[in-house]
């Protein structure tokens, strides 16, 4: 759970380690982020990708239940 250790260009330094999806989104949504696109991920997660028409592409991880974002970062 390291979303506080990463940097997402358009949206404010997030100081918890996850964020309730709801929450992520809307920072993602406000900032000009679109989501391109979710696959299974690792450890019974989900990967979610989101893409900015200026900044790098995002993939963000979910809880399997889609309730807890755990960490996003540029690809």
């Amino acid at each position: 759970m390291t979303l506080d250790k990463h940097t997402i260009q358009g949206i404010p330094p997030i100081s918890a380690k996850t964020l309730p999806v709801a929450d992520f989104e809307q920072l993602m949504v406000n900032a000009g982020y679109i989501r391109i696109g979710s696959a299974p991920a690792k450890g019974n997660r989900v990967k979610v990708w989101w893409s900015h028409p200026t900044f790098p592409r995002v993939e963000s991880i979910y809880s399997s239940d889609m309730q807890v974002t755990i960490t996003a970062y540029h690809v």
